[in-house]
């Protein structure tokens, strides 16, 4: 099997970072999508391409075995027991320790993108390989982030219900074992593995397990004291507000914030900023009784 160069193909370099691969798929993805190009056999391919590349960049793991091994990254495994590396000797279908490896045919893709999609050819190899990890992403809104639920997503094909603890960050990466692509001579499954991304259409800002939000304090309040309501993700709670409190004051809710995440009954604190709001369409008897306050404090 000759070498695929995926760097090249998402057009960018060895020292990428995960973000910079992710948003290089995006962009080659969306150019080659088959909706975008019908019956554009070339753009089906380099489609198919840029996925493969993806499926092994994007996963630190394989990317490392890949940028170790090249076109025999899946058998790194048993590369690394067998302390065999065909980068330093002559592949002939035969490792060190009798393994045998079967020989590979001519094929617009790799073996790696074949076991994905299915090629139609049997393996002569008898050795057992852990199947291909996949990648995914699930899109969640603040608020679903906030409980422990369940959701349901397809992964090459196959319906998946996962629970999703409460307090999942963007971004951040979980495994489902076994639910990656199937092993190949008996051997195992590979992972599942979902990349987070959480949309914030809230009016709390997120920063780790705490939460920020601005809260209107009317001016009466303000001033003589009180008491006022804030919403939080549990429903709206009231407080006590000190008399002569000024706008831009930050009040500390403790255990408002978000939850910890696989910590239960573990809550961040919620932090409220007092926005001062002046009151309008005043009656003419409120703007005398503000005209006199006013003669009072300038003649103090």
């Amino acid at each position: 099997m000759d070498y695929i160069d995926y760097y090249k193909i998402l057009e960018i370099t060895k020292s990428a970072t995960e973000t910079e691969i992710k948003k290089a798929y995006r962009k080659l993805a969306r150019k080659y999508h088959p909706d975008l190009n019908p019956n554009d056999k070339e753009a089906e391919k380099k489609f198919k391409e840029i996925n493969e590349a993806n499926e092994v960049l994007s996963n630190p793991e394989n990317r490392k075995k890949y940028d170790k091994y090249g076109k025999d990254w899946q058998h790194a495994d048993e590369f690394e027991k067998s302390g065999y590396n065909p980068n330093q000797q002559q592949y002939s279908g035969q490792s060190q320790g009798n393994q045998e490896f079967s020989g590979f045919g001519e094929s617009d893709f790799s073996d790696f993108f074949n076991s994905m999609y299915g090629s139609g050819r049997s393996s002569k190899s008898q050795s057992k390989y852990r199947g291909q990890d996949f990648n995914a992403e699930l899109q969640l809104d603040l608020a679903s982030a906030y409980t422990t639920h369940k959701q349901s997503l397809t992964v090459n094909g196959k319906n998946i219900r996962i629970t999703i603890p409460a307090g999942v960050e963007n971004g951040q990466i979980i495994k489902i074992p076994g639910h990656g692509g199937s092993g190949a001579n008996g051997g195992p499954n590979g992972d599942l593995y979902i990349t987070f991304l959480i949309e914030n259409n809230s009016d709390f800002k997120r920063e780790g397990n705490n939460l920020y939000a601005d809260a209107d304090l009317d001016l009466f309040t303000a001033v003589l004291g009180g008491e006022t309501y804030v919403n939080t993700f549990d429903g709206k709670v009231k407080i006590k507000v000190p008399a002569e409190t000024q706008t831009g004051t930050k009040v500390k809710l403790k255990g408002k914030g978000f939850p910890v995440y696989k910590k239960e009954n573990q809550f961040g604190d919620l932090f409220i900023t007092y926005k001062l709001k002046t009151p309008t369409q005043l009656s003419e008897k409120e703007k005398e009784l503000f005209q006199e306050l006013s003669k009072i404090r300038n003649h103090e």
